[in-house]
């Protein structure tokens, strides 16, 4: 069987190519930890008003760590976070 003439490379390829792969993985991964974060807020019934008094912090700056597009979050603030829904922020290097 020959390989289709019509495939192309596959979407991660394209994104290295352009020079785009770090800034995509940063915001999904954001993305994802952002759900996270919501759905723990969620199921303690906590407002962003309280989260943020919680954090010591304003609800400027938690409104920017809740954006997705904003990607430059200081590990001290996502922990801070993680740690006011009662989890923790765990890193890996794959």
């Amino acid at each position: 069987m020959t390989a289709n003439p019509h495939t192309g490379s596959d979407f991660d390829d394209f994104l290295k190519e352009e020079g785009l792969e770090e800034d995509c993985s940063a915001v999904a991964l954001k993305r994802v930890r952002l759900r996270q974060l919501a759905e723990e807020m969620k199921r303690i019934s906590l407002t962003k008003t309280e989260m943020a008094a919680r954090m010591q912090t304003s609800r400027a700056q938690l409104d920017r760590l809740l954006d997705p597009e904003k990607t430059g979050v200081s590990l001290d603030t996502i922990q801070r976070a993680a740690s006011v829904v009662g989890r923790q922020l765990r890193i890996e290097l794959l």
